[in-house]
């Protein structure tokens, strides 16, 4: 039996795949999580084959828990799920050693097999996505060399950065931050001027380049 953690804050959406998952042999959601924080805390307890986490999430996206995680020993394969077919995200979550990207329009035989792939070790992403995504860091590679910024970014703009890379808008990076969002579009225009780019998914491969994400 594959034992899974799903991670969604919706709470329609994880009683959804549980009951999908339920009606495979082989699967079944052993824990669920409404945020990022709370699936940190129960994959430091709980005994676990697949992660599948959301990616936008609040308190801890999929994405800050693939940051969290990295580096700990037996960390159990990751599949970041999504509505939003974004190149950013997908680059950050090969960057931090997630499995799949797996979109939620996906259906159960779809979700299936790629938490069977990942559970005996394989990979799952959408041929489409990578490509996109290497290319993309192939065109920075060429557009301009990798160097390290002259002015280093702060923890502020850090944290804006992970969470442009799991997807969330101005608006919800703000909520998340309890800030305004201007002061979000401040922060962003400050790291587009410091990595040398001049858009959200260009920073967030500068930022894999370079080793923020």
């Amino acid at each position: 039996m594959i034992h899974v953690l799903l991670a969604d804050d919706q709470t329609l959406v994880r009683q959804g795949i549980k009951s999908l998952l339920a009606l495979t042999p082989d699967i079944r959601v052993a824990a669920e999580a409404s945020d990022g924080e709370e699936a940190l805390a129960i994959v430091a307890t709980t005994a676990l084959d697949v992660l599948l986490l959301d990616v936008r999430m609040p308190r801890k996206t999929g994405v800050d828990v693939l940051t969290a995680l990295r580096g700990k020993p037996k960390v159990p394969p990751t599949i970041l799920l999504t509505t939003f077919d974004d190149d950013a995200v997908a680059a950050a979550g090969i960057r931090l050693g997630a499995r799949g990207f797996l979109l939620k329009d996906i259906g159960l035989d779809q979700l299936a097999e790629a938490i069977r792939a990942v559970a005996s070790g394989g990979t799952l992403w959408n041929p489409a996505i990578t490509e996109r995504v290497l290319r993309g860091l192939d065109r920075l590679k060429s557009d301009v060399p990798v160097i390290e910024p002259p002015t280093a970014l702060t923890a502020r703009e850090v944290e804006v950065l992970r969470l442009m890379a799991s997807g969330a808008s101005n608006r919800e990076i703000a909520e998340m931050l309890g800030t305004a969002e201007g002061t979000v579009k401040n922060h962003a225009s400050s790291i587009f001027s410091k990595l040398g780019v001049r858009d959200r998914t260009k920073a967030v491969l500068r930022a894999i380049e370079l080793g923020y994400i």
